[in-house]
C-alpha cells in the first residue's frame, strides 16, 4: 500500500508541467517529503527488517535527497523492544539456563534497541562482573524470511514499473547479509579477529572493542563498555578530549581496515560507535574510541585495495587522467559513469571531485550546488544505475567514507577535513609500495639487478610520497597556527 501511495506521488509530479524550473524543484521536493514520511510510517509498523533497510536509506546520503535521509534519521534510535518475559522465554530455550541462575543481576529494560536485537545490563552470578547482553529478537526467527522476499518482491516490482531506478541491489544486498547478521557467532568471531588484529595499532586508533565472553546464534554475552556519541561535543570539551585527535583516530581506524587488513566493519554509523574517556591516559590518549556491532564484515581483494589506493594518490597529484583510470578499474564501470562515482567517493561537486581539487573543505556553495544535482532527474537516475552497477563492496566503501566525512563535520574538527585527507593518502601510499614490492618478487629473481632496481624505485617512490605528505602536513598546520593568531589578535582588537 505504502509502495503504491509513494509510486502515485512521484507519477503526479513528474508528469505535471511547471510554469519553472524552481516550481518543478519545490514541487519534487515536497514529493520527496511525503513520500519519505509514508515510507518511514510503513516501516516502523513493520518493524524487524524494514527498519534495517529505512536505517540503510537513511545512510544513504551520497545518493538520497536530502528529505529522505534526513526523514529515515529516528530509525536510528527508534526500534521495537521486545517484552522480557520474550527474552527470558528465548535465553531459556536456547541455553537450557534460566536467566536467573545465570546472572546475579539482569535490567528488564534494553540499553539499547536496534532493528535485529536489543541489549541488556547484567551481572554474572559466577563472578558478579557487569556485562552487556545482546539477545535477538525472538519474533525475527518466525518473520524474517517472509519480510526478505516481500522486500525483494517489492523492489522487483519498484523495477519493472520504474526500470530508470534500480533498487533491486538493495533486495539482493539485504538477502545476503540478514542471515549472516542473526547469527551472534559471527559476531563473535568478528570482534574476537578484529580486537587480536588491532592491537599492534591503539596508539594510532586508541580503538576499544568489547570483549565477548560466550555466544550462541541468538544471545551474545560481552563486556559492557559505555560511552558518549562521537558527536556528542559537551562530553568532549567537559573530559578535554581533542576533536583533531579523534578524527585522526577515527581515520586511521577505517583507513588501516580499507587498506591495510582489508576486513572491513560494514554498519559503521553514530549508534556503532562511542567515545569514553579515561581517567588514565592509555596509548597516548585520554579517550578510547569504542566499536560495537560486529554482525557483518567485508573483505576487500587486494586488486581493489590497490587500483583504489592508487585513484586517491592520483587525486593527490591532481592527474584526471590517471584518477579516472584507476576508479573505473576499482568499481568495474564506464567511462561515463566515472564522474558519478568520483562524486560519490570524495563527497564533493563534480567539478572538485573530477579535478581533484578536494583538500580544501566543502564550502556552503559547494554543499548548496551538490543538493540542487540531488533536485536534478537525471543525477538520480545516473546515481541509482552507478549503484546497481558496482561490485557490493563499494558500496560499503562509499558508506564508510561518508560517516568519515559526516562524523569530521559534526565533531567541528578545527584541523579541518585536510587532515584526515594526509592520513588516508599515507595508507595509500604504503598499499602502493606493498603491491610494487610484491610485482618486483613476484615477476624477478631475488638479487638479480632488475629486483634490486625495482626494489629501490619502489621505496624511493614511497619516501618521496612521504616526504610531500610531511611537507603538505607541516604546511597546513603553519596556515592553521597563522589563522588561529589572526583571530585571537581580532578578538583582542575588538
Amino acid at each position: 500500500m505504502a509502495t503504491t501511495r509513494c509510486f502515485s506521488l512521484y507519477l503526479y509530479t513528474l508528469r505535471k508541467n511547471f510554469p519553472s524550473e524552481e516550481e518543478y524543484e519545490n514541487s519534487l521536493s515536497k514529493t520527496h517529503k511525503k513520500a519519505a514520511i509514508i515510507t518511514l510510517d510503513a516501516l516502523r509498523t513493520n518493524g524487524g527488517i524494514y527498519i534495517k533497510i529505512g536505517q540503510h536509506l537513511g545512510a544513504m546520503t551520497y545518493l538520497l535527497p536530502i528529505e529522505w535521509t534526513e526523514t529515515m534519521i529516528p530509525l536510528q534510535d527508534e526500534c521495537p523492544q521486545s517484552s522480557f518475559d520474550e527474552i527470558k522465554d528465548m535465553f531459556e530455550h536456547d541455553t537450557g539456563i534460566k536467566v536467573e541462575d545465570y546472572f546475579s543481576e539482569f535490567d528488564h529494560n534494553p540499553i539499547g534497541t536496534a532493528s535485529l536485537a536489543q541489549v541488556h545490563i547484567a551481572k554474572l552470578k559466577s563472578n558478579g562482573v557487569q556485562v552487556a547482553v545482546k539477545v535477538e529478537h525472538p519474533s525475527l526467527a518466525k518473520f524474517v524470511p517472509l519480510d526478505v522476499w516481500l522486500t525483494r518482491t517489492v523492489f522487483n516490482l519498484m523495477y519493472k514499473i520504474f526500470p530508470q531506478y534500480p533498487l533491486t541491489w538493495l533486495g539482493d544486498e539485504l538477502q545476503s547479509s540478514i542471515y549472516v547478521e542473526l547469527d551472534f557467532r559471527n559476531e563473535a568471531r568478528n570482534a574476537k579477529q578484529t580486537n587480536e588484529y588491532f592491537k599492534s595499532y591503539r596508539e594510532l586508533t586508541a580503538l576499544r572493542i568489547p570483549k565477548v565472553y560466550s555466544s550462541k546464534q541468538r544471545i551474545l554475552i560481552m563486556e559492557f563498555v559505555g560511552g558518549a556519541r562521537l558527536d556528542n561535543l559537551t562530553y568532549m570539551d567537559k573530559h578535554k578530549i581533542s576533536r583533531s585527535e579523534v578524527s585522526s583516530c577515527l581515520s586511521h581506524i577505517f583507513n588501516n581496515m580499507i587498506f591495510q587488513s582489508g576486513f572491513v566493519h560494514c554498519d559503521p554509523h553514530h549508534g556503532n560507535l562511542a567515545i569514553r574517556a579515561l581517567d588514565k591516559p592509555k596509548y597516548g590518549h585520554n579517550f578510547e574510541i569504542v566499536l560495537y556491532d560486529h554482525g557483518l564484515y567485508r573483505t576487500i581483494p587486494q586488486s581493489m585495495k590497490v587500483d583504489y589506493a592508487r585513484f586517491w594518490l592520483a587525486m593527490l597529484d591532481k592527474k584526471p587522467d590517471l584518477m579516472r583510470k584507476y576508479g573505473k578499474r576499482f568499481a568495474h564501470i564506464s567511462d561515463e559513469k566515472y564522474p558519478i562515482l568520483a562524486a560519490a567517493l570524495t563527497g564533493r561537486d563534480l567539478k572538485h571531485a573530477t579535478s581533484g581539487d578536494i583538500e580544501s573543505g566543502r564550502s556552503q556553495e559547494e554543499i548548496d550546488n551538490m543538493r540542487e544535482l540531488l533536485m536534478d532527474d537525471g543525477m538520480i537516475l545516473d546515481l541509482m544505475s552507478l549503484l546497481a552497477s558496482v561490485p557490493r563492496i563499494v558500496l560499503l566503501i562509499f558508506k564508510t567514507n561518508d560517516l568519515v566525512r559526516h562524523l569530521d563535520e559534526s565533531l567541528q574538527n578545527p584541523l579541518g577535513n585536510e587532515r584526515t585527507f594526509f592520513i588516508m593518502a599515507t595508507y595509500c601510499a604504503k598499499t602502493v609500495l606493498d603491491d610494487d614490492l610484491s610485482r618486483s618478487n613476484r615477476d624477478n629473481k631475488k638479487w638479480s639487478l632488475k629486483w634490486l632496481f625495482e626494489n629501490i624505485r619502489a621505496w624511493s617512490k614511497y619516501y618521496n610520497r612521504r616526504l610531500q605528505l610531511h611537507i603538505f602536513d607541516f604546511a597546513f598546520s603553519v596556515k592553521q597556527l597563522l589563522q588561529k593568531t589572526q583571530n585571537t589578535i581580532h578578538i583582542h582588537h575588538a
